[in-house]
């Protein structure tokens, strides 16, 4: 299989320099030149696999000849396995009913509690397996907005042919979340907390992939976010996973979303694409609503960014939304990178781009008010606790869901235990210890570098550590 970029102008690349690049060189993002597709017979011969095998179905017909059968396996099973540093759940990603037709899809039993160990898990594998092979170290950036960055740090911190510099926005994550990240203190890993906010911060990563001249001679940068396709594909599997325990293919299952970089519910699209019966996906966003505003009103004007209770949906510029862009516009990248030339202008899709949009998708907005609100009231009502993100998306689902009869999965992206603030305004008497492998996390030695928005200063400090042998 072969990738090719959103903008049309970059080579196409195999599954394993697809991984190892990223973003591509005409700064579009990689995609499969064509998806598999799976018919409702090969659909309900995956009823029964758990995690691993269902994974290994899903990934397989992107990897072409770059695995084997065996390694493929053997990274799965390293990845989702289960044990100290991995998932703790047997069913790795469980089911909980809160309502009539109303699932929540747990994705936080992983190492950092929270959805993004479902793809960085898989990827440190991937890179480490590679770079194996090839006989290459290499240098991983990304930017955080509270999550990604634990849970590719934990992901690379054992690999031994990486350096990883992650950066977070100051004192706009949540205490938990940045302990997370600083408190690892393995000498190939470097945090960067960044004066600005997490827009910020991706540009500056984006910046860095187009001109990666102050790297050491023999380095070069790869990518853990989500513009990297095979967190994307990875994130796949859990789709198929949740509503083949639904009833797929013989029932349709729909999903909601909290989503702010807009990676995780485009992974839900590919598995419509690639044949999962699904009607709706439901984007639920916080007060930082531009997916939200563009997909209702087709308004995709950038405003100042909010500091919310959902931190790690404090985005206003949504990478992967460009990969959606890319199909409604007919895979045209010429389109695409007409589009998105100009980001001082407001973008409006055309009439026929959003309508085929909204055949798939429906929006909502949620404030932190709102947030506390459905924290609170679905705790005294069921007992279940909902971290703000994950509230936001059931909210979402509750108030756009366009059928009673299908069943509405909603995804919890993170372990409420992150976010004791917005439980606290929420449920002031309710502790929320945090889980046994993180009990000390508060003793942790920490470790990071405070730098300003400055894009020469960064390069200084990352060139300094890797030169001293990092």
């Amino acid at each position: 299989m072969k990738f090719v970029s959103t903008r049309g102008r970059a080579p196409s690349l195999s599954f394993a320099d697809t991984v190892l690049t990223g973003l591509a060189s005409d700064g579009g993002l990689y995609v499969p030149e064509s998806l598999p597709h799976f018919s409702s017979k090969d659909i309900a011969a995956m009823a029964g696999m758990d995690y691993q095998r269902l994974a290994f179905e899903i990934i397989r017909p992107f990897v072409g000849e770059d695995l084997s059968e065996r390694e493929l396996r053997n990274i799965i099973e390293r990845s989702y396995g289960l044990g100290q540093g991995q998932f703790r759940h047997r069913a790795v990603a469980p089911l909980v009913q809160t309502d009539t037709n109303e699932w929540i899809l747990e994705l936080f039993h992983g190492p950092t509690l929270a959805f993004k160990d479902f793809a960085l898990q898989f990827l440190g594998q991937l890179f480490d397996h590679l770079l194996k092979k090839r006989g290459e170290r290499v240098v991983v950036m990304g930017a955080t907005s509270g999550d990604t960055g634990s849970a590719a740090i934990e992901g690379c911190r054992h690999c031994d042919n990486i350096d990883i510099f992650i950066l977070h926005p100051h004192n706009r994550v949540s205490e938990v979340q940045r302990r997370q990240m600083t408190t690892v203190l393995s000498d190939n890993v470097f945090n960067i907390a960044m004066e600005g906010n997490f827009d910020d911060c991706q540009n500056m990563v984006k910046a860095s992939f187009a001109n990666q001249s102050f790297l050491p001679d023999g380095r070069r940068l790869v990518a853990v976010n989500s513009i990297n396709w095979a967190r994307i594909m990875a994130q796949i599997v859990y789709y198929f996973y949740a509503a083949l325990r639904l009833g797929a293919p013989d029932k349709t299952v729909n999903f909601s979303v909290p989503t702010g970089n807009f990676g995780d519910i485009f992974a839900g699209y590919l598995a419509k694409q690639m044949g999962l019966p699904i009607d709706q996906l439901v984007i639920a966003t916080n007060a930082n609503d531009i997916l939200h505003r563009c997909i209702s009103d087709n308004d995709h004007t950038p405003k100042p960014l909010i500091h919310s209770l959902s931190p790690s949906m404090d985005i206003m510029v949504s990478s992967n939304f460009e990969r959606l862009l890319f199909d409604l516009y007919g895979r045209d990248g010429a389109a695409v990178a007409e589009l998105l030339a100009d980001r001082s202008v407001p973008m409006h899709l055309s009439e026929s781009a959003l309508a085929q949009a909204q055949k798939t998708f429906s929006s909502y907005r949620v404030d932190d008010a709102r947030t506390i609100e459905v924290i609170r009231e679905q705790y005294l009502a069921t007992g279940y606790l909902l971290d703000p993100h994950t509230a936001i998306g059931v909210e979402a689902a509750r108030r756009v869901r366009r059928s009673a009869e299908q069943p509405m999965v909603c995804l919890s992206t993170a372990h409420p235990a992150k976010f004791p603030d917005a439980v606290a305004q929420a449920l002031p008497q309710t502790e929320i210890p945090l889980p046994a492998h993180m009990q000390d996390l508060w003793q942790r030695e920490e470790r990071f570098k405070v730098l300003p928005n400055d894009l020469p200063q960064v390069h200084d400090y990352m060139a300094t550590m890797l030169s001293e042998g990092h």
